[in-house]
């Protein structure tokens, strides 16, 4: 094993044996090879590690119940000079990105490197979101991460939306970023039983209620 790879990708999972796959086949047929993949699952009592093994032997069991200590525990065993986060049911749509990210990383100074990705039911890729935070999307999985950027800052104790505390701090620091204009990722956000699906689900009635 290299000891600093170029890449960290890290993705956190919870009883994903139905569809982690999908992720861990987009990052197995990257072009770009310089890369360390971890995969932490929190309270998995599936297939999910067993399967996870299949691609990596950076795989390791946590009991958090949280995205966000979860992925803690990925940048604290990470190595690479950049990390990635990727959801256990989401994906890389091509087999170059890391290529692409590799391109960018190695010729411009950015610490941060944002890229666009597809929204299940939009007919193009999102790129802007947060307007107090220079029009950036939160989500940290839209994003490469130089590994000096992130430093000592982590995710808070949150069930859901841990990136967006975790984003500000990143922010804060008045980073260099650049945008690329790429599609990346797909955000598989209306999966049944993910927990934005079943948040919205569950917020549906309260606000039909309300109305």
């Amino acid at each position: 094993m290299k000891d600093k790879p170029f890449f960290s990708v890290i993705i956190p999972a919870h009883n994903a044996a139905g569809h982690i796959r999908k992720a861990l086949d987009s990052i197995k047929k990257q072009t770009f090879t310089d890369y360390e993949l971890i995969v932490v699952c929190d309270n998995c009592m599936d297939e999910t590690a067993s399967i996870a093994m299949e691609y990596t032997d950076q795989v390791i069991g946590v009991s958090h119940g949280t995205d966000g200590l979860t992925r803690n525990d990925g940048i604290q065993l990470s190595r690479g000079e950049w990390i990635l986060f990727m959801d256990d049911d989401d994906w890389w749509i091509h087999e170059y990105v890391l290529e692409r990210i590799h391109h960018y990383a190695t010729h411009t100074d950015a610490d941060l490197l944002p890229f666009q990705f597809i929204w299940p039911n939009d007919a193009y890729g999102r790129f802007y979101w947060d307007h107090q935070y220079y029009g950036m999307n939160i989500a940290v999985w839209s994003k490469a991460f130089r590994r000096k950027l992130i430093g000592d800052t982590r995710f808070p104790d949150r069930k859901m939306d841990s990136d967006v505390p975790f984003m500000h701090a990143i922010l804060d620091k008045n980073p260099k970023y650049y945008f690329i204009h790429e599609l990346y990722y797909y955000y598989n956000y209306l999966r049944p039983g993910s927990q934005t699906e079943v948040h919205e689900r569950e917020q549906k009635p309260m606000q039909e209620g309300l109305s």
